[in-house]
């Protein structure tokens, strides 16, 4: 196990912006953010290297960019931030939706759609198949936990073929606790929102289709706080076993693992690696602390 992480300044800075302000008032909060411009430091200027590397090594894990009818599946990045991750899946094939709180974010990301490059590391946002093409790319003003944004997708339909917790490169983080959770994701929800989180992902994802979560901060102690909140890989595998419930913590934060029985809804775990790169964030005295975990219906 890597030692803890030194102090980060900016982590927080950014707990400041919250720490005594009502739930309600989070959403303005991050938008605020967005709309000065001057203290994003979520966004890394970049997809992660994580996710770059998945796609292009890991494709048999995930649904094909076009379906035997030729339509092309669709990929979902909740909490997109600027919109890297949605250039990243497009250059794969995938019609891309990203999904934000932040008519400000919403706005950014439009425009660093319209040309997103060829990407900052080794052309990642380029066309990778000629046969398969490049897909679509369109970031949408909503609440994950509401369905008034599907429309803007094309509809919920089947569900999405691939959605991406991206809990570190580029979106939004809140620790906030109404209805109105801005969309970025795990490790930036309250505990006490990580079942709805389960729950929604149950219904977003389609038959066959796979989910992908960037497991961070795994080195985190829990009684530290958020957001980022910790977020080890046993809080996936509990939420995900029995979708909507609760899941069981220790007196400092910790979650525990269980015995609990898996239910109808559970989503099965079909891959888990520790990535050979990822964003500089989560590399602790020189050692990836991320994991990346599948995972599709049963």
């Amino acid at each position: 196990m890597a030692s803890s992480a030194p102090p980060n300044p900016k982590q927080d800075r950014l707990r400041a912006h919250f720490v005594d302000h009502a739930p309600s008032e989070h959403n303005k909060r991050w938008d605020d953010l967005w709309s000065a411009g001057d203290f994003i430091p979520w966004d890394r200027g970049y997809a992660n290297p994580a996710l770059i590397d998945a796609l292009s090594e890991r494709a048999d894990l995930l649904p094909p960019p076009l379906k035997p009818d030729g339509k092309r599946s669709r990929a979902l990045v909740p909490g997109c931030g600027k919109g890297y991750d949605i250039a990243l899946f497009a250059s794969h094939g995938y019609d891309s939706y990203g999904l934000e709180v932040s008519e400000n974010a919403v706005r950014v990301a439009g425009e660093y759609l319209k040309d997103p490059g060829a990407g900052p590391l080794e052309g990642e946002y380029r066309l990778k198949d000629e046969k398969v093409g490049k897909g679509s790319t369109k970031c949408v003003l909503g609440d994950f936990f509401n369905d008034d944004w599907l429309a803007s997708t094309g509809g919920l339909g089947n569900g999405f073929d691939v959605i991406y917790d991206n809990t570190v490169s580029s979106a939004t983080c809140s620790c906030i606790l109404s209805s109105l959770t801005p969309n970025q994701f795990l490790c930036a929800l309250h505990p006490t929102i990580r079942p709805q989180w389960a729950q929604r992902m149950v219904q977003l994802l389609a038959p066959g289709g796979s989910l992908v979560c960037l497991e961070f901060p795994t080195y985190k102690p829990p009684q530290s706080g958020g957001p980022p909140f910790s977020l080890p890989p046993v809080v996936h595998e509990e939420l995900l076993k029995r979708p909507g419930e609760d899941i069981t913590y220790d007196e400092s934060g910790k979650c525990l693992s269980t015995q609990r029985a898996e239910s109808g809804k559970a989503l099965a775990r079909v891959a888990h690696w520790k990535p050979a790169r990822t964003h500089q964030v989560a590399i602790i005295n020189g050692e990836v602390t991320d994991w990346v975990s599948v995972w599709r219906h049963k």
